[in-house]
């Protein structure tokens, strides 16, 4: 059985509106919406919860799973943290879950193929990420914004969700984080923290997560792309 959590509890601050990015409309639909119709519909996904703000629930249940005909799908309430958050997410997934995919509400263009590629690779590799390699050359710098380093590029690759796991070994990572205060900056790093190996499965360019205004002119165009 696999189940997916979606993180959409954040408060968007770089997006500069009003509202929660979660809820900003793409051709006149709710960014949130489309991530999770990429997982409703998957014939591989049995289980879905969305992490929301709890103050955000009616908005989110009325304007959103009521709007869609979204059914059995379970809220959890973020936390203070991202990390705290998924881990409300996980405490609800159904116990019969084995794999569970990781995944940001604020990337809408998930494809199928790389839901079913995670899926794949997690059976064999226990733990997998998605990310695409990157193209730019980048720069280490100190505080002075002087240049210390430049690693190769041929080892660097932009991470990108969903990430895949085993659900006791995230399940693990996770209460062994908390036991000794450690927070990590995604899920792969309290996994690979308790001594697993994490693999890379290469996604798509077109998965974006929609963190400023102007990816928001970037989406409008994928969509046209997509239809």
């Amino acid at each position: 059985m696999n189940g997916v959590v979606i993180v959409a509890a954040g408060t968007g601050s770089r997006m500069k509106m009003e509202i929660n990015k979660q809820f900003i409309k793409l051709n006149e639909k709710e960014i949130i919406a489309y991530t999770i119709e990429k997982f409703y519909k998957h014939k591989n996904i049995q289980d879905i919860v969305v992490v929301i703000k709890e103050e955000e629930a009616e908005f989110f249940k009325e304007n959103i799973l009521k709007k869609y005909k979204f059914e059995n799908i379970k809220i959890a309430y973020g936390g203070n943290e991202r990390q705290d958050s998924v881990y409300n997410g996980l405490k609800l997934l159904d116990n019969k879950c084995d794999t569970v995919l990781i995944h940001d509400g604020a990337r809408p263009f998930v494809s199928g193929y790389t839901i079913d590629k995670s899926i794949e690779e997690v059976k064999k590799h226990k733990a997998v990420v998605v990310g695409v390699r990157v193209k730019d050359t980048i720069k280490v710098i100190n505080d002075k914004n002087d240049i210390i380093d430049t690693p190769d590029r041929s080892k660097l690759w932009a991470v990108q969700t969903p990430q895949t796991f085993d659900y006791n070994i995230l399940l693990k990572s996770y209460e062994d984080a908390f036991e000794n205060g450690f927070y990590g900056t995604d899920d792969a790093m309290l996994v690979e923290r308790i001594g697993y190996k994490v693999k890379m499965v290469e996604g798509s360019y077109n998965n974006i997560k929609i963190t400023t205004q102007e990816d928001i002119n970037i989406g409008t165009q994928i969509l046209k792309i997509q239809d």
